[in-house]
């Protein structure tokens, strides 16, 4: 590739998001916003592009964050970059390195989005990255599918998802557009959903700049579904370019015979659609063969050995979609000692944890 000119953290906001809403495996994750989002939280944001003839073609938002052994460096869903151009990705992914030697990176975690192919497998091997057993983003997911009209994108999804979805409707449940005054009791929300289902929730604060920087900008909407005033359930979803995202979600413990948290996502996919959304993209499930999970479905038996993501699995298997598995995690290593090190320290961490 000829008139190749590689910059680091010159491209604007608005040249950068232009180019990831319209790139095909552009992210969510990759956006200006995101590193915003991320810098507040403990990490820090660099940015690497490549321009042919002054448009980006290939780019990375970088965070870094440090540890006692020295700094780590993260691309979540990426680098941007087509995976059938290997010359544009090894230019983009040499000027990442060069960035991240400079900040004294012992470590650098890729997790693109793309999908899972022994080719781009291959590729990554030859930039020089090793397969990692420890992800960040879950490897699979489910797409649905949102090109169809509604009725098609409803027919399309299990029988019982849809009976939910009219049930809620019938017995009152609205679903709304939340504001700014809303936040403090979605926080709430997710604080017991986190509680009862045992996951790890954000702060208040990350909710809130999560929705002051994508909202405002019609990348992200929080819903709120109410039943005579009370509210049930909360969801966060954020869209760019043809694609949507479900990344937060929260039920409340009363009145769940009324199937809030299927309507909330209903509301959530028209919206994604309404907005020119190819894809609504639920974000996470287990990572196993759809033969294994749809045998397990069947047969109304939970997975064994259990997965944590198993009940997620039954909730949005049922909008239908086409499960998709991405390419996974990749380490590039510069410092083999410390990530070794690291990963050792990691691991103790958690089987103390479990005590």
């Amino acid at each position: 590739m000829r008139n190749l000119l590689t910059l680091t953290d010159q491209a604007s906001p608005q040249e950068w998001d232009a180019f990831i809403q319209g790139a095909p495996d552009g992210h969510l994750l990759q956006m200006w916003p995101w590193g915003e989002l991320k810098s507040r939280f403990g990490w820090s944001a660099v940015r690497v592009a490549v321009q042919d003839r002054g448009q980006i073609v290939a780019a990375a938002q970088v965070l870094l964050r440090t540890t006692p052994l020295g700094r780590l460096a993260y691309i979540p869903r990426g680098p941007v970059a087509a995976p059938d151009q290997s010359e544009l990705c090894e230019t983009l992914m040499r000027a990442v390195s060069r960035a991240c030697r400079a900040r004294g990176v012992m470590a650098l975690k890729v997790e693109p989005d793309w999908v899972d192919s022994p080719e781009r497998r291959q590729l990554l091997a030859r930039l020089g990255f090793a397969s990692s057993q420890q992800t960040v983003q879950a490897p699979r997911t489910i797409h649905v599918d949102l090109r169809p009209d509604p009725e098609a994108i409803l027919g399309a999804m299990k029988s019982k998802t849809r009976y939910n979805i009219r049930l809620a409707e019938r017995k009152g449940v609205v679903v709304r557009e939340g504001g700014q005054a809303d936040l403090g009791a979605f926080c709430r929300l997710m604080a017991v959903t986190g509680e009862r289902d045992g996951f790890g929730v954000h702060s208040p604060e990350y909710y809130a700049l999560a929705w002051r920087l994508f909202a405002p900008r019609n990348l992200g909407r929080l819903f709120l579904a109410e039943y005579e005033g009370q509210l049930l359930a909360g969801l966060m979803a954020f869209a760019a370019g043809t694609k949507s995202w479900y990344l937060y979600g929260a039920s409340s413990n009363e009145q769940r015979n009324l199937m809030p948290t299927y309507l909330i996502q209903w509301a959530a996919m028209q919206w994604a659609k309404e907005k020119g959304c190819h894809t609504y993209d639920l974000c996470g499930i287990p990572d196993l063969d759809e033969e294994v999970l749809e045998a397990a479905l069947e047969s109304d038996q939970p997975l064994s050995p259990p997965s944590p993501l198993w009940g997620v699995y039954r909730f949005k298997r049922g909008f239908g979609g086409q499960m998709v598995r991405y390419v996974g995690a990749y380490d590039y290593v510069y410092s083999a000692w410390r990530y070794r090190l690291f990963l050792w320290l990691l691991e103790k961490r958690k089987a103390m944890a479990g005590y």
